[in-house]
């Protein structure tokens, strides 16, 4: 079993230098490193970061050192210039990635310079992983900074496990579209196996964004890509709910006198006014967090309820962040005076409305306040989970406190116990810390006993373990895939039997199998390389080669007019041999289709982007150019509507990829192959992609070998990933015979 290697923006480590060039190495305390300490540690893992230096702050002759201690906590730094960080991290990871996924587009930005900069830092953790994977690792990329990540190691190794973790909220896919390299940003997250979100929305956000854009089917949470099956699902991060349940016990039993400044503060202030209730709101300075908004709530409060004057008190703790971007600079200057004009409007000689900090706490500060505060008060326009509700619960040992928590924060989709209001409603807000300031001891007690016990049951720690086992499990799901991938062994022998034998027989789809996909189908003509490569294959000794496709009889004759193979059009029902002429395999009328192309012709009225194409025995509604949704309402409507239609007169509905057709039952590739078979083959080779090649796959006798193009559920023995595969496996029995 492999080791783990975890990857996040930064190590789970503080770096510093001080003065006298000495390196100082402390762990960090976030929720990530939290969460993911058990396995970090305990187990065979690496961790892969960026120490927090730029190069230029690391003295020469030091490097060396930073990695060595680096590795003793077995960690692997990553090192970024002052550039790469400027233009990667304060560039596009906050100026473009988390306003717009923020729902801020007005302070996104869209520099190519930064764009650049991004994809060649995700290029650089790509090769700081490479340089430490093997093929059975596991691999866990963290959060938005490292979008690009999983397909450039996907690119370096396919047959590693990847899983991807997005930490902020994913934006609807008409947010999500505005930006300029989209489908490279979705591309690069489907690298990895199993994608993370912390909420059902978001993943739904991101599932449409790749169906609408990428034009990729979504069955349920899973995407079929490249023949990679990729699964999403929300996974709600926790806290470490024993440390804080823990620190808060401990702050009430410590004696008085070893109280911090701020809890005697605290205290004093509790013991001159008895009455005064604490409110909190603790946040990282940023414009998601919806802080202006809480102090001009606060304000509309102390107006609207006047009573609550001199007897409620907001403790505001804003936490420097980004303070060299300007939307944050200008976000300081407006909490600033909204404090400022709040306290100078509605304070007294005794009493402050709200009590604001600028700063980092330490964690026994933290424990202070969340233990001393009669309600918080969290209120972000936008957050992709927000952990401080958690902990406010978690340190309320005697279950008393009330919550108010953002219906935007993802916290809120677990703790419904909480009075969750609109961060943008004020009159919501307002009536809310009024019910919070009055709410009973007893229905207090009643919904944090409920909240409590969910958050001691799903902490950080399960929270990482599930993600883990469904990551492992996408690893074992291709084990049981019941198709075996051609490997170079499985090649080696199927080349053996491909030179020794006598007589040989291949069939060949051609969308899908031989040339890709395209939005319309007269665009997927042959180019020339395919065409000398078929005619290569034709030109074989005691070689038979059958191109058998759902393309009409004349598009299939103009293609491939000159070269020697044979053609099956329509599923099978027509036949062209070698230098002979196209002939009808089956006794087929199309009286019938007079009356169902009116059906189909209103579904192309209604449906954008849909076409029909008019065989000589079928019709054919095609819909990859429509809205990936809307095509795929419709094509379950018209499914359902021409069975009921042609139920009694010998006709079928056949599913293909974004197409539906209709045609005569009796019709199908496999039935169409074995009437070649009459003379006798001793190798018998089948491809294609579809479910109308699945005919092919169980009609043909048990020795032939059949393939899949895609990894989709199969009655081939085979599959490959791709038409590019293909391609390669055709040329080497190519050059098997020369």
């Amino acid at each position: 079993m492999g080791k783990t290697i975890i990857i996040s923006n930064r190590l789970p480590l503080q770096i510093n230098i001080t003065e006298d060039e000495k390196l100082e190495v402390t762990p960090s305390v976030g929720g990530l490193a939290t969460g993911l300490k058990s396995f970090h540690q305990e187990g065979d893992s690496i961790w892969i970061g960026w120490t927090g230096l730029s190069a230029e702050d690391i003295p020469e002759g030091m490097e060396e050192e930073v990695k060595s201690e680096a590795r003793k906590q077995g960690c692997i730094p990553v090192t970024l210039t002052t550039e790469e960080i400027e233009k990667f991290y304060y560039g596009f990871s906050n100026r473009t990635i988390w306003p717009l996924f923020h729902y801020f587009m007005e302070y996104t930005e869209f520099h190519p310079d930064h764009w650049e900069a991004y994809k060649q830092v995700n290029e650089k953790y790509a090769e700081a992983v490479v340089e430490h994977l093997d093929d059975d690792d596991v691999v866990w990329v963290h959060d938005y900074q490292l979008l690009l990540l999983p397909e450039y190691i996907r690119k370096k190794n396919m047959k590693v496990t990847i899983g991807f973790f997005n930490h902020i909220p994913f934006p609807s896919s008409e947010v999500f579209r505005t930006l300029p390299w989209r489908e490279e940003v979705l591309k690069g997250m489907l690298g990895a196996d199993l994608i993370g979100f912390h909420t059902y929305d978001y993943e739904r956000h991101f599932l449409r964004s790749v169906n609408r854009i990428l034009r990729l089917d979504i069955n349920f949470n899973s995407v079929n890509i490249g023949g990679r099956i990729v699964r999403s699902d929300s996974f709600p991060m926790g806290i470490d709910y024993k440390k804080f349940r823990t620190a808060a016990k401990e702050h009430f039993n410590q004696p008085r006198s070893e109280n911090s400044d701020i809890q005697k503060k605290l205290d004093y202030h509790k013991y001159v006014t008895r009455n005064t209730k604490l409110i909190l709101s603790i946040d990282r300075l940023d414009y998601t967090k919806g802080i202006a908004n809480r102090i001009r709530a606060f304000g509309y409060f102390l107006e609207k309820y006047p009573e609550y004057q001199e007897k409620v008190r907001l403790i505001m703790l804003a936490v420097p962040s980004r303070t060299n971007v300007p939307q944050y600079q200008l976000l300081k200057k407006e909490i600033d005076e909204l404090v400022g004009r709040i306290n100078g409007k509605f304070a007294s000689i005794n009493w402050t409305p709200i009590w604001y900090f600028y700063r980092s706490m330490p964690f026994e500060n933290l424990i202070d306040l969340y233990t001393s505060s009669d309600v918080a008060l969290i209120t972000p326009t936008r957050d992709g989970m927000n952990l401080v509700a958690k902990e406010y619960i978690a340190t309320r040992t005697d279950q008393t406190g009330v919550l108010i928590l953002s219906e935007m924060a993802g916290a809120a989709h677990e703790l419904n116990e909480a009075l969750i209001i609109n961060p943008n409603n004020f009159e919501q807000i307002v009536d809310s810390i009024k019910m919070a300031l009055e709410m009973p001891k007893e229905e207090q007690v009643r919904r944090n006993k409920l909240l409590q016990k969910r958050l001691k049951r799903y902490n950080v720690e399960k929270w990482a373990k599930d993600f883990m086992k469904s990551l492992r499990q996408t690893r074992d799901s291709r084990k049981a895939f019941k198709a075996i991938q051609i490997t170079e062994n499985i090649k080696k022998d199927l080349f053996d039997k491909y030179s020794a034998a006598q007589r040989r027989i291949l069939f060949l789809d051609y969308d899908g199998t031989l040339r890709k996909f395209v939005d319309k189908p007269d665009d997927a003509m042959p180019d020339p390389d395919l065409i000398q490569l078929v005619t290569r294959l034709g030109e074989q000794k005691n070689t038979r080669v059958v191109l058998i496709s759902g393309r009409d009889k004349e598009t299939l004759g103009t293609w491939w007019k000159n070269v020697p193979i044979e053609l099956i059009s329509e599923h099978g029902v027509w036949n062209r041999p070698v230098n002979e002429s196209w002939q009808l395999t089956e006794n087929l009328n199309n009286n019938w289709m007079s009356s169902v192309r009116p059906v189909l012709e209103t579904y192309v009225d209604r449906t954008p982007g849909t076409f029909i194409e008019e065989k000589n025995f079928s019709l054919a509604w095609h819909y990859r150019k429509a809205n990936p949704e809307l095509g795929e309402v419709r094509a379950n409507e018209l499914s359902a509507v021409l069975k009921d239609m042609i139920s009694n007169h010998g006709l079928t509905v056949l599913q293909g990829n974004k197409v539906l057709e209709i045609k005569n039952s009796g019709v199908n590739k496999g039935k169409a192959a074995n009437k070649l078979l009459v003379e006798k083959y001793d190798f018998i080779f089948a491809i294609g992609d579809d479910w109308t090649d699945e005919y092919l796959f169980t009609e043909l006798p048990d020795q032939t070998v059949s393939v899949k193009v895609g990894r989709n559920k199969t009655k081939a023995k085979y599959y490959v990933d791709d038409v590019d595969e293909v391609l390669e496996l055709l040329g080497q029995f190519v050059s098997l015979t020369r």
